[in-house]
């Protein structure tokens, strides 16, 4: 058993002599999140946190070292954790390599495959968009239709995706495709990895009412994919897309879980306090109390969760839980959030405006599997009601 409280005490000397100033402070907008990749363009402070958290292995920090991790225990990585949140430091690095494809590689990948593709995954030098959807193939995934064909020493792609978030700044992409036509839908499905910067490949961002464009349709004509890049078995990429949306769920679900600026300074900027020092809108000052504990308590079931998965118990369908309570907690901290600036909340101008951020909450309910269907999966997998 490692000595916690030592370990405890080099984490915050390490973290309170390496952390820069700028890296302490509440994320005030996208712009503060740090995506990584080839086409990211870092800030000093955001390059330099990245750079020295990565070269500890702690951006990633229960993977083998091996594969750019820090190999700590369960116990280090969560003391790890709260430390970070002692001194308010920003995550140095988001990012779906990390979130999805990661875990993924760690299960079903092969040892060259996780030496080839984890390290720059955890350096913040690659970065991974995620082909899942198609245009007739969303909630049924299974009927997705991109096709794969072995050409003896490679594959080619050829179909479209829908919904690839960030896929126009991404380098690589996972992707579900039928490589046997004539197999069970669910059968006859490959999970590979294809790199973007190839002629094969195209991207076309998706404008949303918000004026943003995270999502992309991403085409493949003749995209070539090396065969050592087929991750599992032939036909059977199936399991390694079920095990992948376990995690895509739960990343989704903590939306505004993060380093964010608190609700409630928000609120005292647009509206200021009253005499006793209290915010001045009794009502507000409420609503937000109410979600600043929900949001605590929501952290402390996905902090639970976490652990339960990490003794073994898996997650399965608590990511269905978890992604339907946060994404409908994120459209409640935005809707406070536009409360909060009254009028001014109506501005549309920078790319920032609370307006534009709320708007996009709407699609929160939507990607990673629909509110519908997460509620669906809790009601058979978890509360175990009968079919209707």
């Amino acid at each position: 058993m490692p000595d916690l409280d030592a370990f405890r005490a080099e984490v915050r000397d390490w973290l309170d002599a390496n952390c820069p100033e700028e890296m302490r402070q509440p994320m005030e907008s996208e712009a503060d999140i740090v995506w990584g990749g080839k086409k990211f363009n870092f800030t000093e402070p955001q390059k330099l946190w990245l750079d020295r958290m990565a070269a500890k292995g702690w951006t990633v920090p229960e993977w083998p070292v091996e594969y750019g991790g820090a190999g700590l225990s369960k116990p280090e990585a969560k003391v790890l954790r709260e430390e970070m949140q002692r001194i308010k430091a920003r995550t140095p690095l988001q990012s779906f390599g990390i979130w999805m494809l990661g875990p993924a590689l760690l299960k079903y990948g092969t040892h060259e495959q996780k030496l080839e593709h984890l390290p720059p995954i955890a350096r913040g030098e690659i970065r991974w968009a995620q082909g899942y959807s198609e245009p007739n193939a969303g909630s049924d995934l299974a009927s997705l239709m991109t096709k794969c064909e072995d050409k003896g020493d490679h594959y080619l792609v050829n179909g479209q995706k829908v919904w690839t978030s960030y896929a126009d700044r991404a380098d690589w992409i996972f992707v579900l495709v039928r490589t046997d036509f004539d197999a069970p839908k669910h059968l006859g499905i490959s999970f590979i990895l294809v790199d973007m910067d190839q002629p094969g490949v195209s991207t076309r961002p998706i404008k949303l009412i918000s004026g943003r464009s995270p999502f992309c349709e991403t085409f493949f004509d003749d995209a070539r994919a090396e065969k050592h890049n087929l991750v599992g078995e032939l036909n059977r990429g199936w399991d390694v897309a079920k095990y992948l949306l376990t995690h895509e769920r739960e990343m989704i679900g903590g939306m505004g879980s993060g380093a964010m600026r608190p609700m409630g300074d928000i609120a005292v900027q647009q509206i200021g306090l009253d005499e006793s020092g209290r915010l001045a809108d009794p009502m507000l000052r409420t609503d937000i109390a109410r979600a600043e504990i929900d949001g605590l308590a929501f952290m402390a079931t996905m902090e639970r969760v976490a652990d339960e998965a990490k003794a073994g118990q898996g997650t399965g369908a608590n990511s269905s839980m978890l992604k339907y309570y946060g994404t409908e907690f994120n459209k409640r901290r935005l809707e406070l959030m536009m409360d909060s600036a009254g009028s001014e909340a109506l501005e549309w101008g920078a790319d920032d405006d609370v307006a534009r951020n709320w708007l996009r909450t709407k699609g929160n309910s939507i990607e990673g599997g629909t509110s519908e269907v997460q509620l669906n999966i809790i009601a058979k997998r978890i509360l175990e009601l009968p079919s209707a």
